[in-house]
């Protein structure tokens, strides 16, 4: 008798405490919220507004000078793929890219494999070789661009003094952009050889004892275990190189101003000059929506490469 009377006491019960959990469930998701909301205020503003702002600005006329033009469609990109000098940036900005982004890993990834020990030296040496990332590229263009200067530079003053006639770097289009992609060498192969450490510090050390009693090679445990094993860490750096590369401009603008004759100008410097020194608000725009559309098709293909290799790996 007491379990059949009980019986309804407990169904009873049961709403309420699906409700009681709802509830707690209610004010967890209204407290979590809350605190969320200053950070998702903040990158609204300052990050989703801007770019949904740039897709509609570059189908506009607009600009900081009135009277301010209408709604012109794709006129802007038409006007884009119109002039010579945006090819010319962009040939420049790929070729900026392509010998900067393999010339950095490369190097990272040597001297990565070389530091990859926990002592005191290759900690002393990882900091100093991180120590240019740390500073800003318009710094390091600054400095750069006075030990490169043709009469007062510290490079052109040791060069004279071996008796090697020394070129002006900056100042001819031979030389500015090989300068300019040297630097950026210079200032970015911290970065990268401090995820190449990293990732090379996550790969067990059994499989190069594996490896070494097979009688793999140095050469041999690097091509068959260093380098799969690197795969989602090289994916990384690339994905991430190819677009820091692809929006250059701190450094450049520093060091040549896109010049001589535009031959260091790339596609970030193209933009900023319509945007914010001919007040073409809707053309920069425009460009920039080009960019993106360029990092994009980059991005996915690597990703899918990258997708690719895995599935043969394994």
């Amino acid at each position: 008798m007491t379990a059949v009377a009980e019986a309804p006491v407990l169904s009873a019960l049961k709403p309420v405490r699906a409700t009681k959990r709802s509830s707690i469930r209610a004010r967890q998701a209204a407290t979590a919220y809350a605190f969320l909301f200053p950070a998702m205020s903040i990158l609204f503003v300052f990050v989703i507004w801007p770019i949904i702002d740039v897709f509609w600005q570059s189908v506009r006329g607009t600009t900081f000078l009135p009277p301010a033009s209408p709604y012109v469609g794709l006129g802007n990109f038409r006007s884009i793929f119109d002039d010579p000098q945006f090819w010319t940036d962009l040939r420049t900005t790929a070729i900026y890219s392509a010998v900067t982004v393999p010339v950095t890993m490369a190097l990272a990834l040597m001297v990565a494999l070389g530091l990859r020990h926990n002592n005191f030296t290759s900690r002393l040496l990882r900091t100093v070789y991180f120590l240019p990332a740390l500073s800003s590229l318009a710094v390091m263009g600054l400095i750069w661009s006075f030990l490169l200067t043709p009469n007062i530079g510290v490079l052109n003053y040791w060069l004279t003094k071996l008796g090697i006639s020394a070129p002006d770097w900056l100042g001819t289009t031979t030389w500015a952009l090989p300068s300019v992609i040297a630097v950026a060498v210079w200032v970015t192969m911290g970065y990268d050889m401090v995820i190449f450490v990293a990732g090379r510090q996550g790969i067990p050390e059994e499989y190069y004892e594996a490896a070494r009693i097979d009688g793999a090679s140095p050469w041999q445990q690097f091509r068959h275990v260093t380098l799969p094993l690197l795969t989602p860490t090289t994916m990384f750096v690339l994905v991430t190189s190819v677009i820091g590369a692809f929006q250059a401009f701190d450094q450049i603008y520093v060091m040549t101003d896109g010049g001589p004759l535009y031959s260091t100008e790339t596609l970030v410097i193209y933009m900023y000059r319509y945007a914010f020194e001919n007040f073409q608000i809707g053309y920069g725009c425009s460009v920039a929506v080009c960019l993106f559309a360029i990092v994009l098709v980059f991005t996915v293909i690597e990703v899918r490469m990258f997708r690719r290799t895995q599935r043969e790996a394994y």
